[in-house]
């Protein structure tokens, strides 16, 4: 199928994310200029309510975004990760598609404002978010959710961590999660995928961002084949809970997130799988230009809904 012509031409007049010489301090004001577009902002869907807060972690605490919907409690709970290479992005960057969730699937949305790398590489994100998910899970009643409809959710390098959160769980006995949703996410940094180099240029993600990325978050290659880091390593995908995993045809990590399903299938676990064709990596930001992307969002809030059985 053809990239959406609307994405198209967001992208032909665009620059690389990653300019020659760039850090990621700069990459992380690129990324925030570009998601602040006025129009996109405008679009935001309206929810109840929406509240910053700081929670109490082993490493300090972690600032979260809590959205509530209009539906009365209780509701699903989605503790959602936000995308960035594990190294840019926030509450702010992620704001409309955690709006998104709320309404569509009509749950209380945590979005966590984990530590970033270089500055704090693997596994401090991670941990962030572990110790964020089991506060939500303690705190489910007071959100006003339903302890048996938790979900953990994420884009891309929030993806991954929900992923590995929901392994993590298996090994502690952690909370017991209903759902995760992995959308487009990192699963393999141990091994390439053909769609690495058949989308390395040219469709927002490009190869230059993700070794940017890689070289902020890993800070020993040999830690790549860590389940934490790669879960699609994990020996035990048997014992985890139903997910929906999404991707995007013209994406440079389509093939690790289809991979991933597939695995997941095959350990028998159920699984939702959704791959849209014409869109690429980040169409979770561009639902307000772009009909196609709306629809992909749209549908996999449905995914959501229906795995819940809402």
């Amino acid at each position: 199928m053809p990239l959406d012509p609307i994405l198209a031409e967001l992208l032909a007049g665009a620059p690389p994310l990653v300019g020659e010489g760039q850090t990621v301090q700069q990459v992380r004001a690129a990324l925030k200029e570009l998601i602040a577009n006025p129009h996109l902002l405008a679009m935001a869907p309206a929810v109840r309510e929406v509240s910053d807060h700081r929670i109490p972690t082993p490493a300090g605490e972690v600032p979260i975004r809590i959205y509530r919907p209009d539906r009365e409690p209780p509701v699903p709970t989605m503790v959602f990760f936000h995308g960035g290479g594990w190294s840019i992005g926030s509450v702010e960057t992620h704001d409309v598609p955690c709006r998104e969730f709320c309404r569509k699937v009509e749950a209380v949305v945590v979005s966590v404002d984990y530590r970033l790398a270089p500055e704090n590489p693997f596994p401090s994100g991670l941990d962030d978010c572990l110790a964020a998910t089991r506060w939500a899970a303690e705190q489910v009643t007071e959100l006003g959710g339903d302890p048996d409809r938790i979900v953990v959710a994420g884009d891309s390098a929030g993806g991954n961590f929900a992923a590995v959160i929901a392994q993590q769980f298996v090994e502690t006995a952690g909370p017991k999660l209903a759902a995760q949703l992995l959308i487009y996410p990192a699963t393999d940094l141990s091994n390439d995928y053909p769609s690495r180099e058949a989308y390395a240029s040219g469709y927002f993600l490009d190869q230059d961002t993700i070794d940017m990325f890689l070289r902020a978050y890993v800070i020993d290659p040999a830690l790549t084949v860590d389940p934490r880091m790669s879960p699609m390593l994990y020996p035990k995908l048997d014992l985890l809970p139903p997910a929906i995993v999404v991707t995007a045809e013209f994406d440079p990590i389509r093939d690790q997130g289809n991979a991933y399903a597939d695995a997941l299938r095959g350990a028998k676990v159920a699984v939702r799988a959704r791959q849209f064709d014409g869109l690429i990596h980040g169409f979770l930001h561009f639902g307000a230009i772009s009909p196609s992307a709306q629809a992909a969002i749209d549908e996999t809030a449905a995914l959501v809904r229906a795995t819940l059985a809402l």
